[in-house]
């Protein structure tokens, strides 16, 4: 049987008393590979602080079955100061800062695990760039490896494709999908077209939430989730168009 990770449970959220989330469950399982979509302002922000723990729900609850430092997170590239004096290489060690003391680990182990993580994304040749000198796709790699070097079990990515080259969004759905053999992934992205292919499951995230047990998605059950996104197929390829959204 699966171990649960993490569950919600009629979970809602609210600014300032008002109520921009409502009635979420979800339970997020071991080899989970979930899509979040949904129009800006739905409230797919809201869902992530929750679950990361830097939004206390209006009302329902969260169980935890593992530990806040065994959720890695990659933020929206616009949420991070580049210009903070530190080079690639001391960004990903910090990735492995939380839940552990630095000091019990071997420098040789610490070395080597940075050494893999820099060669799966493909950014040795960056390790002792500043950070402020890199553009932002490579930017975006470098907080990747740090969502990724303490190995968690549960993976949030938010537009992680913002910034990231034609050339590395490809490569960068790819890694995701082997790093799914070993971790849950939640990854909210507006581009329901690119990662239907290697997503596991789907949810719609406008006020409310609904969450579809399938990667294939159409646009019937769109509307019925009232998610304004629209699917229109060119071959095997589906792109999305952002229709009218009006909360209720």
């Amino acid at each position: 049987m699966r171990e649960l990770l993490l569950s919600l449970r009629n979970v809602s959220a609210a600014y300032s008393g008002k109520t921009v989330l409502e009635g979420v469950n979800l339970d997020i399982m071991p080899d989970d590979f979930i899509g979040i979509i949904g129009p800006n302002g739905g409230g797919k922000t809201s869902l992530l602080k929750i679950i990361l723990g830097l939004l206390n729900p209006q009302s329902g609850h969260l169980k935890y079955n593992i530990a806040r430092y065994e959720i890695g997170y990659l933020p929206q590239i616009s949420q991070f100061d580049d210009h903070f004096p530190i080079t690639v290489n001391y960004v990903v060690l910090s990735g492995l800062s939380k839940g552990m003391h630095l000091t019990t680990r071997k420098k040789s182990e610490t070395r080597d695990k940075i050494e893999k993580i820099l060669d799966t994304i493909g950014i040795c040749e960056l390790r002792n760039r500043p950070i402020g000198e890199l553009s932002g796709g490579e930017l975006q790699r470098t907080m990747l490896a740090r969502a990724i070097i303490s190995s968690p079990k549960l993976l949030i990515l938010d537009e992680p494709n913002t910034y990231v080259d034609n050339r590395f969004e490809q490569e960068l759905y790819r890694i995701l999908a082997d790093l799914n053999k070993s971790m849950a992934i939640l990854l909210v992205s507006h581009d329901v077209g690119t990662i239907t292919p290697y997503i596991k499951t789907i949810a719609c995230v406008n006020y409310s939430f609904h969450y579809h047990p399938s990667n294939e998605i159409t646009n019937e059950q769109l509307k019925v989730y009232n998610c304004p996104i629209e699917l229109v197929t060119h071959g095997p390829v589906p792109h999305r168009v952002m229709g009218e959204h009006k909360h209720g």
